[in-house]
Parts: C-alpha cells; sequence; structure tokens
C-alpha cells in the first residue's frame, strides 16, 4: 500500500486498543502469520503484572507502539528494562522531558517511534504543526523518516461526523507530504460512546462509518486503523451490567447485549452465542475464522461457561481483529 509521496510501505492494520486483560488476550491469541501485518497501538492506563505478562508473550512479529498517555515519562523505558518490545508513542504537545526520554528508548529499541496528532486536540495549521514536528525532532532526536504518523479522527459514529473528518484529513494529508515519514494512518472509532440506550435481548446493527471513512481516503494510499471495538470516546468504558458482545461485518457490527437472570449466566451466554452464529455476520469458515470465533462457537453449544467481561471484549477483539485484516486483503479504493 503506497503511502503519500509514493512510498511503498508493507500493508498494515494500526488498532488502537486499551491494555486490558481483554483486548492483550485477543493480541496473544493472533495467528502467527497475521501477526506482521498487525501494528497496534496500545494505551496504558496502568502498568502491573497483568500487563507485563501478556507484553512479554504477543506472536512473533507483533511489535506494538505503546502511548504511556498520563503515566511518568520513564514508563516507556521501564517497559523496555523489563523485556516488553515497543514502538513509544509521541504527542505533539508531549514537553520536553518526556520527548527526550521517548526518543531515548526508540533509539535502544528500534530507532522507531509513532507520532501521534490528534485531529480534534492538536488544532493547529500546517506551519504550527510542522513546528510541533520539528521540536520532536530536537528533543526526542527522531527524524519523520524514522516515524510512523497517525493521524487520529476519534470518534466517527454518523454521516455527519464522516462529512465532518473526511476534507479535514485531506487537508492534513496535503501536509504530511512536506516530511518523509515512514507510513501514515488513519485512525476513527466507529463505536457509539455508550450502549446503555440500545435494546436488549436482540442484535442491534451499528454502521462502521469508521470503515466508510478509509474508504474515502484509501486512494491516497493511507493506512486503515479504528478502536477495535470499544469507542475512542472514553478512556474506561461505562460498566454495562448486561452481556455484551459487539461482533463486527463488512458495513456493520451486530451488538449483542442479553440481559442477565439470577443462576443462568450459562444459559443466557450460550443464547447470546447461539443468535450470533446463526447470524448474518457469522464467517462462512465459522469457529476457525479466530480464536474469539472457536471461544463463541463453544458456548453456543454450551460447551464452556459463561465467561466474563473481559473474556466477552477478548473474542469479540480477537474476531474483530481477524476480520479487519481480511477485508483489508481484498480491499480497494472506493468511493
Amino acid at each position: 500500500m503506497p503511502a503519500p509521496g509514493g512510498r511503498a510501505e508493507e500493508p498494515v492494520y494500526r488498532p488502537v486498543l486499551a491494555a486490558r486483560r481483554g483486548e492483550l488476550e485477543a493480541l496473544g491469541h493472533l495467528d502467527d502469520a497475521l501477526a506482521p501485518l498487525l501494528s497496534p497501538i496500545l494505551q496504558l492506563s496502568e502498568v502491573d503484572k497483568t500487563v507485563i505478562g501478556p507484553l512479554t508473550r504477543l506472536p512473533p512479529g507483533l511489535l506494538p507502539a505503546v502511548d504511556i498517555g498520563a503515566l511518568p515519562d520513564t514508563t516507556a523505558s521501564a517497559l523496555a528494562c523489563r523485556g516488553v518490545p515497543l514502538v513509544p508513542v509521541i504527542g505533539l504537545t508531549d514537553g520536553e522531558r518526556r520527548l527526550a526520554a521517548l526518543g531515548a528508548t526508540a533509539r535502544a529499541q528500534t530507532q522507531r517511534g509513532v507520532v501521534r496528532l490528534r485531529l480534534r486536540q492538536d488544532r493547529a495549521g500546517p506551519d504550527a504543526t510542522t513546528t510541533a514536528v520539528e521540536r520532536i525532532g530536537r528533543h526526542a532526536r527522531l527524524a519523520p523518516e524514522q516515524c510512523d504518523l497517525v493521524l487520529d479522527c476519534g470518534d466517527v459514529c454518523c454521516p455527519a461526523d464522516v462529512r465532518l473528518a473526511e476534507p479535514r484529513v485531506r487537508r492534513m494529508l496535503d501536509w504530511t507530504r512536506r516530511h518523509a515519514w515512514r507510513s501514515v494512518s488513519v485512525v476513527a472509532g466507529g463505536m457509539p460512546p455508550a450502549l446503555s440506550r440500545l435494546p436488549i435481548d436482540e442484535p442491534v446493527r451499528v454502521d462502521r462509518w469508521d470503515w466508510l471513512l478509509w474508504q474515502r481516503l484509501a486512494d491516497l494510499g493511507v493506512t486503515f486503523g479504528d478502536y477495535g471495538v470499544a469507542s475512542a470516546a472514553a478512556a474506561q468504558p461505562a460498566v454495562d451490567r448486561h452481556l455484551t458482545v459487539p461482533y463486527t461485518g463488512d458495513r456493520a457490527r451486530l451488538i449483542h447485549r442479553w440481559s442477565r437472570r439470577r443462576g443462568q449466566g450459562d444459559q443466557r451466554i450460550a443464547d447470546l452465542c447461539r443468535t450470533l452464529v446463526s447470524g448474518p455476520h457469522w464467517p462462512a469458515t465459522g469457529a476457525s475464522f479466530s480464536w474469539g470465533d472457536q471461544e463463541i462457537a463453544r458456548r453456543a453449544r454450551r460447551g464452556a461457561g459463561a465467561g466474563s467481561a473481559t473474556n466477552w471484549m477478548a473474542w469479540s477483539t480477537s474476531h474483530h481483529l481477524a476480520h479487519v485484516l481480511n477485508a483489508l486483503a481484498r480491499a480497494t479504493p472506493s468511493r
């Protein structure tokens, strides 16, 4: 997939995922053949054994970028010292000390960084953005040629969001030609910020406006990115007391939210999974499509217990990653 400027780059999919147990479990079960095609950004909210262990057991060829957000400047280097391979994520507004720390980690590990430009937060014109990039170069000591650029649109959840985001992304893609980036990705979130208003005990269709936005930009050679099956709006999702499994199809997701009934957890998740495997998005290859689909099929047969919210997130994310990689292999630019 050529990047802007005609440079040939290996095709990648760049999901932004919270570094929680469910998402990390899904990544850990990714097929080894698919792992090199994935370049996730993992957003860390804490660093403990529930994060360190899974990060050191990712499939060969899967090298995550790590966004330490509000964590201390030394977090990236501390993770590296504990055996976690990573590419640091750099923000345009990061302070000098953080830029220096992230740059040192990048040079010590992969000689690479990811520059994440949040279009809704980093509101600046082309010249100001160029100045910010030059500042990154001075303090992190990383040139654009060593960095992958991510244009993060935030939530894109309706046609109006697509109409608003597309021209701004196109203007920023014009700006990207000022620098020789390793790659350019456009990331958007397509899940509703809250699911609590959706009906329960029936699948609810939610259009994938993030995917539609990328299709409208794919003629420019940008790499696709999304927020998996989570919303881009909230750092921590609201607690949903219902059994919830979002399931990704070509143009839409089906959100399955089943009510709980005391003492009937296994029965209720089995009913949800039977509805899912008989639905329109269940893949032609069935349970072999991904590890998550295998787990869903087991519950549909009542071959395992109900699991937890962490498990449901892991199954949904596992299917989503496999589905997107499969779709990208088939995709052609369309308008």
